[in-house]
């Protein structure tokens, strides 16, 4: 995105005082706001080939790299996923030098693979995603986002978003996939890639899916396992308020980005049906929610809830935990597609307050609509107050 004078637009997420890991998804922006936040450090990027040879084959280079600067100075090592032993070497400096690091990278498989500990707790871990609505602003475009994401090029150039797109997946299974060696054979996993993009939103029967994979059901761990750590989806637990009760327990799976999700789908030359879009605006919700949770740092557990009989709510915030003495307290948010609010899709909402063993603090709807309302104890919000709502912390 370049400077503040090219149009650069701040993200929410603060940077701390003290040596940070930085993860998120590929091309979500991470290198551009270090670029913008910390102007003054030493930028190393590991995709320079000869700068990861250079210290893959001695570490101990990077002291000299960074030379004679002064106690607290900022370097930015990127893609440090690359080269995990840079880790001993950086904990040795942030403890002899007192120098400031951020490893920033798309991945902490690779540090985890290679026996690194992240600094046993000596820096802290943050997370970037995709822009939020409120990042854009007024550029927030609903259909748009809804068809193509929120990943920084797609926004700035949603023309060329198909090919942009396709690019992106190609270029995450060369750099992510091949290249790191995650995988014996690839043919497989491009498989798997387009099942679970078709399945974005949906509850995962693992089983299921190495059918239609026609690969084992362990392999089918493994691929969702890379999905999770590369950091392209989460999984959202099914909530079980009462384990008397016999919730459905399957998780659902969701893409960080509905574009992401149609690339990986096969979809990006067809156009999506309604159906597609409704999905598409619950993984722009839980987008929201995740990257609020993280820049806020009140990390709350999130969960969908549905009962065997049926009834669904799409997201369910726990904002207090069951004690001993106290009841678990929820925020419940269902969303809807449609232009106009049907009143009957309260029902799943209003249903949890039969449920005496847990505290309602609000029931929110959110639509595609325009218009906002509120009925009695429920708030129906579109889409863009619901996200400036979230974000002023009247949420949770």
């Amino acid at each position: 995105m370049g400077s503040q004078e090219t149009g650069y637009i701040p993200r929410r997420l603060n940077r701390p005082e003290r040596s940070f890991f930085l993860f998120g998804p590929r091309g979500s922006g991470k290198s551009t706001m270090l670029r913008q936040v910390l102007p003054e450090a030493l930028h190393l990027d590991l995709l320079d080939a000869f700068l990861y040879l250079e210290l893959s084959r001695d570490p101990h280079r990077l002291e000299a790299i960074i030379g004679r600067r002064p106690k607290g100075a900022w370097i930015v090592l990127d893609e440090i996923q690359k080269a995990p032993a840079l880790l001993d070497e950086v904990h040795r400096l942030m403890e002899s030098r007192r120098w400031r690091f951020v490893l920033c990278g798309s991945s902490a498989r690779k540090l985890r693979r290679g026996g690194a500990n992240l600094l046993a707790g000596r820096a802290l871990t943050l997370n970037l995603e995709g822009f939020s609505a409120v990042e854009l602003g007024k550029k927030f475009n609903l259909s748009n986002s809804l068809d193509w994401g929120m990943l920084p090029f797609v926004q700035e150039d949603p023309e060329a978003a198909p090919e942009i797109l396709s690019a992106y997946l190609n270029t995450y299974l060369k750099e992510e996939v091949r290249e790191e060696g995650l995988l014996r054979r690839v043919p497989p996993f491009i498989r798997f890639l387009t099942l679970a993009g078709q399945l974005n939103g949906q509850m995962v029967n693992l089983q299921n899916i190495a059918r239609e994979a026609a690969v084992p059901r362990s392999t089918v761990d493994t691929y969702f396992s890379i999905l999770l750590d590369t950091l392209l989806g989460h999984f959202l637990p099914a909530w079980r308020p009462g384990l008397k009760v016999r919730e459905v327990v399957h998780p659902k799976f969701y893409w960080f980005d509905p574009g992401v999700a149609r690339a990986a789908a096969g979809w990006l030359r067809d156009p999506v049906d309604r159906a597609w879009q409704g999905v598409a605006l619950e993984t722009l919700v839980y987008h929201e929610l995740r990257v609020y949770n993280e820049t806020s740092r009140k990390l709350r557990p999130l969960f969908f809830y549905r009962t065997p009989a049926g009834v669904e709510v799409d997201f369910i915030i726990e904002t207090s935990r069951r004690r001993s003495d106290n009841l678990p307290r929820v925020v419940a948010v269902e969303v809807k597609r449609a232009d106009k609010w049907d009143r009957a899709w309260e029902k799943p909402l209003r249903s949890l307050k039969d449920n005496p063993g847990l505290k309602i603090d609000r029931l929110i709807g959110v639509y595609g609509g325009s218009r906002a309302y509120q009925f009695d104890d429920l708030t129906v919000s579109p889409l863009v107050e619901f996200v400036k709502a979230l974000f002023s912390g009247e949420i949770f």
